[in-house]
């Protein structure tokens, strides 16, 4: 086979139309909960933290965690290390979201492996992993995106 990136393009798409109703029902939109990810796994940090972590420019993150701060989802407050710079938080509402986004996110990720060994699975994401670090993806040795 060597239409891998038809392929990778095509079940990804199917993944996101599979979520996309469940992003509605949080009031979340793409690319939201990874930023509630992040937060809630790494504590508060800077906008730039978010923008290079979510792999977009710093107008793009401001538009959204406008939206996302707007929906109760996170919290910005100023940094006391450096007073231009801000802070931003999960709050109780965004980890209740990104709770419920996980759930379904979980049962897509049934679906989609089903009749998949554990090895193969382990062996898939090892794979999907390398791919992305290949293509310039960064991710730490344990392979947290």
């Amino acid at each position: 086979m060597d239409n891998y990136q038809l392929l990778l393009s095509r079940t990804s798409h199917l993944a996101r139309n599979y979520l996309r109703p469940y992003l509605a029902e949080v009031g979340l939109s793409q690319g939201q909960p990874r930023v509630l990810r992040y937060l809630l796994n790494r504590g508060p940090c800077s906008q730039r933290v978010l923008a290079e972590y979510s792999e977009v420019d710093p107008a793009t993150i401001c538009r959204m965690l406008d939206t996302m701060e707007k929906g109760g989802f996170i919290c910005r407050q100023n940094d006391a290390q450096d007073r231009r710079a801000g802070l931003v938080s999960i709050t109780e509402k965004g980890k209740q979201a990104h709770e419920h986004w996980r759930k379904h996110c979980r049962e897509m990720e049934k679906v989609m492996l089903a009749g998949f060994s554990e090895q193969e699975k382990a062996q898939f994401a090892q794979l999907l992993l390398r791919a992305y670090r290949n293509l310039g993806g960064k991710a730490d040795k344990e392979g947290e995106l």
